[in-house]
């Protein structure tokens, strides 16, 4: 445990994909008027952040003068810069090189398309893709290593606690584990749970909140301002801290479409080791806190179709959550 405790919180731009102009990118439904990389780092000066979580693809747009220079205006706005990245839609490699430049020491990866917990969706097509994040990230950890760069997968609602670890303890000591504070409730564990489960691992840390509905098939995860949902976000932070005195991380609205996890159905659970009775009862109880009612409308803007109005809602859950963050004590006022 250790007394020298900060959580150097920011943002990630995957809570506002439809301002920015990331949210169905070139389809007839994107953001004409997306704020791109300009725009998000003016909303994370604005919220006072301390780190900045870079969308890899802006970072492709940029040539070495360009990386130079956003690396000096991130140092200058005194922003840690890490880069998000995934294994499905990006060579781990070919980010490594901007990390250095715009001096990132970690590298956030999310590992599969899978949401929602829903492995068995893929058949056995589940294990082969195991296999080959398992040798994936043995090799970019390697390249990683070698270039002084940390490596934190995310549970991106596919992998539970102890397969994340197993994950870390075969790839090696640079690589630890980004936490998705949310993300235990699509693998039926409790975020609290999971948090004291993974908390030597975690490298940086993603501060997202769900209000839960209840279902016939078992429970939709709606979006919702950080803090006003069933997350319990201040014990998973001071647990982190209790691990890792400093630590980085973003605030990150969930995304704009509700996650239907149907662990309810027998089906869902293929793939899925043997979970304890103990283990879904503390799922289930963590999930009502705040919870939404069952009839309620849990739908976005994006899910009605009211594309005029998506971006102001993407910003005004970016305001309550970092008013709710404040007022928790991990973050100052904004610029």
């Amino acid at each position: 445990m250790t007394t020298d405790r900060k959580l150097l919180l920011g943002l990630n731009p995957y809570g506002q994909t439809y301002h920015l102009g990331i949210q169905a990118s070139g389809t007839p439904r994107a953001n004409p008027d997306g704020a791109g990389l300009e725009g998000f780092i003016e909303l994370a000066r604005k919220i006072g952040a301390k780190s900045i979580e870079l969308h890899e693809p802006w970072l492709r747009e940029l040539d070495d003068n360009g990386l130079d220079a956003l690396g000096e205006r991130l140092e200058a706005l005194d922003l840690v810069p890490i880069i998000g990245s995934g294994l499905p839609h990006a060579s781990v490699g070919s980010a490594i090189a901007p990390a250095t430049r715009i001096g990132a020491g970690t590298i956030r990866l999310a590992l599969t398309t899978v949401l929602c917990g829903a492995r068995a969706e893929l058949g056995d097509d589940w294990p082969a893709l195991v296999a080959d994040v398992r040798a994936r990230i043995c090799r970019y950890a390697a390249m990683a290593r070698d270039a002084g760069i940390h490596l934190a997968i995310e549970n991106h609602q596919d992998f539970n606690s102890d397969e994340l670890l197993e994950l870390c303890d075969i790839a090696g000591g640079n690589v630890g584990i980004c936490l998705d504070i949310a993300n235990a409730f699509p693998v039926a564990e409790a975020p609290l749970d999971f948090a004291r489960k993974v908390a030597h691992r975690v490298r940086h840390v993603h501060l997202k909140d769900y209000r839960v509905q209840f279902t016939d098939e078992g429970i939709r995860l709606v979006r919702c301002p950080i803090g006003d949902g069933a997350v319990p976000i201040r014990e998973i932070v001071e647990c982190l801290l209790d691990h890792r005195g400093t630590l980085t991380g973003s605030i990150e609205l969930a995304a704009l479409e509700a996650r239907h996890v149907r662990f309810l159905d027998p089906g869902w659970w293929r793939f899925y080791p043997p979970v304890s009775g103990a283990t879904l009862a503390g799922c289930l109880a963590a999930a009502r806190r705040n919870r939404l009612a069952d009839d309620a409308d849990y739908r976005t803007p994006w899910e009605t179709g009211d594309d005029h109005r998506i971006a102001a809602f993407e910003l005004e859950q970016l305001e309550r959550s970092a008013a709710n963050m404040r007022a928790l004590g991990y973050l100052g006022e904004g610029k």
